[in-house]
């Protein structure tokens, strides 16, 4: 399943992602609730300001990074980094094995796919060669690392 990098390279899966959601919405609502109160005639409503973005938007994204951290995952980490990057690619390498077992793959794709899956380690590698233009398929007619 293919998730969306975003501009830092992480997917809205990673820790980084969620937060980056929470911290967005977060600011969405403090700005609708200053600016509710300031049409709605309310003489402090600036007060919102300091409150929402120095007290209430600092609390949530450290409270979703703490989630982050207590559900296993490192949101601080890129997947290349010696925490996250092992658990995906061994999945990767686990998925290809299988279907090479079962038949899914040649010889030849299998080994291709390796060798891709083995260039692409890190998340640099990974989108370099797949921003770059430079996949190939494979005789069975798929891509050779993106399955």
């Amino acid at each position: 399943m293919r998730t969306t990098p975003t501009a830092d390279g992480c997917s809205l899966r990673s820790g980084r992602g969620r937060t980056t959601v929470v911290s967005g919405l977060t600011t969405l609502v403090i700005l609708a609730v200053a600016f509710g109160a300031m049409a709605l005639g309310v003489p402090y409503f600036w007060v919102v300001f300091p409150v929402g973005f120095g007290g209430v938007l600092p609390l949530v994204v450290a409270h979703s990074l703490r989630t982050d951290r207590a559900s296993g995952g490192s949101p601080t980490a890129h997947p290349d980094s010696a925490s996250g990057g092992h658990d995906t690619r061994d999945e990767a390498l686990r998925t290809l094995r299988t279907r090479y077992a079962h038949g899914d793959l040649t010889d030849e794709a299998f080994e291709r796919r390796l060798e891709k899956l083995l260039q692409t380690e890190t998340v640099a590698d990974a989108a370099d060669w797949a921003w770059g233009g430079t996949r190939d398929t494979d005789s069975d007619g798929g891509p050779s690392g993106g399955d």
